[in-house]
């Protein structure tokens, strides 16, 4: 992505595979789907959950922090992702389509003030994967430790794991179902040509 004037360049981690991933895409009945969602805004969040800090930044996010593993929460565009008893990842769009909002990590700074805590802007450290579609769960499976199955891990969790051998945040979006893997941007290409090998079985009929 090439950006003019006073604005930077910016390229994603996998702007190389993008037709590769396009043209890995399976349809029908055993469809899956792979995708880039780069630059979303990504701010690392460290508070103690019980302190009045924390509710100050809660009003500035605008809903109560996920207290349990595995647990999420929304507020409007952006998404707050459980990392542990006192670490959150806000994800949000990218800063650019959203100019009249006032940018995540200067807002949850002002709220934090000069109390313990940390935010820090994360944004370039990962990337994210959008794997969708009836076979999107299966494809995970191959190389992924956790009970993917409906009555443990549905719309609205996330959890950190492997797929394959790379660290990522998981995260099931709906029940379609679609999933956003968050890999650490040096491992991007790696886990983007794994899960296309993955998908690849889903192109052939299925074996009876």
């Amino acid at each position: 992505m090439a950006e003019t004037g006073t604005e930077t360049l910016r390229r994603s981690p996998l702007a190389h595979l993008e037709e590769r991933m396009r043209e890995a895409a399976v349809t029908g009945a055993r469809g899956v789907t792979l995708t880039e969602l780069p630059f979303l805004t990504m701010v690392n969040l460290r508070v103690d959950p019980s302190s009045g800090t924390a509710g100050r930044i809660e009003t500035a996010l605008g809903v109560p922090l996920p207290r349990r593993c595995g647990d999420t929460a929304a507020s409007g565009p952006r998404t707050i992702l459980w990392l542990g008893p006192d670490e959150w990842l806000v994800l949000s769009p990218p800063e650019e389509a959203a100019a009249s909002r006032e940018p995540e990590a200067v807002a949850l700074r002002d709220a934090l003030g000069s109390d313990p805590g940390s935010v820090v802007d994360v944004s370039a450290n990962r990337t994210t994967l959008e794997l969708s579609g009836p076979s999107a769960r299966q494809v995970l499976e191959k190389g992924c430790p956790l009970d993917l199955h409906p009555r443990a891990f549905g719309p609205g969790r996330a959890m950190s794991t492997t797929v394959g051998p790379v660290a990522v945040l998981l995260w099931q979006v709906d029940d379609a179902p679609t999933y956003r893997l968050l890999p650490r941007s040096s491992f991007a290409d790696y886990l983007a040509r794994w899960l296309v090998d993955a998908m690849s079985e889903f192109s052939r009929p299925e074996v009876p």
